[in-house]
């Protein structure tokens, strides 16, 4: 998720649990302890120029449910020995400092860009992808119960706020959930009529809302990709097919910047030839024709791809007015 939802999670984490007279304190040191893991990002940028790495070495080890339990205890240990407030409530501080770190890799978790949560297993990241990067409708009641909180100091009524706000940011994601699984079933009798049963999917919902979702497919010349209101649409499910140049990817799947990229999107690209040049876009951020996530990898040198040291990332031009102005219409409107 970003950075300002991150803060405010970590925030009123830790100011519903640690005690009252430590209220603001807690905001404060939950804020910071709920970006902490989105930090890797200047390490990684610092060590390498491979923009592939960048992509997808981020929300790794600074992401692991094996690493963030131990750098919390390291955090309470070190503070409590200062004394101060951890030291006066080291019960209440142990958890709301274990909290804030480890609800970022869980809410990143619910997005669809993946989040290595088990590293250093070399396990593909996890993608239940049920909210998009940025929404408002999660954000909102995370906001007003840290404002609230801030200015109401150690009265029960902050205690009382921000619990209400984890309930209703929580309950959003429940819906999402619920949203997502209404969407599936839709494309699931879609895709088996088509012959598509068993093929790779995903589905995600749209910028900044969970009520239009998009569904793509793998096919073996390429993919399909379908759009599904929850508020306009009824009837069957319709896909678009797209094609991909399966053949070049096949050819230069042992390029290492292909092979990661294959790892880490779990498969959902799209492959071009651009001048002469190996294009793989990641399918599950952006849409058709346009995806934030597009690198050469690979050159044609005679009947070899040889691998560009390191791959380039292509800029993305895309006009965002018209984009959502489109989303909020096909929200309301059955094509």
């Amino acid at each position: 998720m970003d950075s300002l939802t991150q803060i405010l999670l970590g925030g009123a984490l830790a100011a519903a649990i640690a005690p009252p007279r430590h209220r603001r304190a807690a905001l404060l040191a939950g804020a910071a302890l709920g970006t902490l893991p989105d930090l890797d990002s200047l390490p990684i940028a610092l060590l390498t120029d491979d923009p592939v790495a960048l992509m997808t070495l981020h929300r790794g080890f600074s992401h692991s449910l094996f690493v963030l339990p131990l750098l919390g205890w390291l955090i309470w240990v070190f503070f409590r020995r200062r004394g101060g407030r951890v030291a006066e409530s080291p019960k209440r501080w142990f958890w709301a400092i274990q909290l804030a770190l480890l609800t970022h890799p869980l809410l990143d978790a619910f997005t669809v860009y993946g989040t290595q949560l088990l590293w250093p297993l070399p396990l593909r990241p996890v993608m239940w992808s049920s909210v998009f990067i940025i929404d408002p409708l999660y954000t909102v009641w995370l906001l007003a119960a840290c404002v609230a909180a801030f200015f109401l100091r150690e009265r029960p009524a902050a205690q009382r706020v921000l619990v209400a706000g984890l309930a209703l940011s929580t309950a959003y994601l429940g819906w999402s959930l619920a949203a997502k699984a209404m969407v599936e079933r839709e494309a699931d009798r879609a895709l088996a009529a088509m012959g598509l049963a068993d093929a790779p999917r995903f589905s995600v919902p749209t910028p900044l809302n969970t009520l239009l979702w998009r569904v793509v497919a793998m096919t073996p010349d390429g993919y399909v990709e379908g759009f599904r209101s929850l508020v306009a649409d009824a009837g069957p499910m319709a896909f678009q097919g797209h094609r991909s140049n399966t053949q070049a990817w096949a050819e230069a799947k042992d390029i290492p910047a292909a092979r990661r990229l294959e790892w880490f999107n779990h498969g959902f690209m799209r492959a071009q030839v651009v001048d002469g040049e190996l294009v793989l876009s990641d399918l599950r951020m952006g849409s058709e024709p346009d995806y934030f996530f597009s690198y050469a990898v690979a050159r044609r040198e005679g009947d070899d791809w040889q691998a560009l040291r390191p791959p380039r990332q292509l800029a993305l031009e895309r006009d965002f007015g018209p984009m959502w102005q489109a989303t909020w219409h096909r929200i309301w409107n059955e094509p």
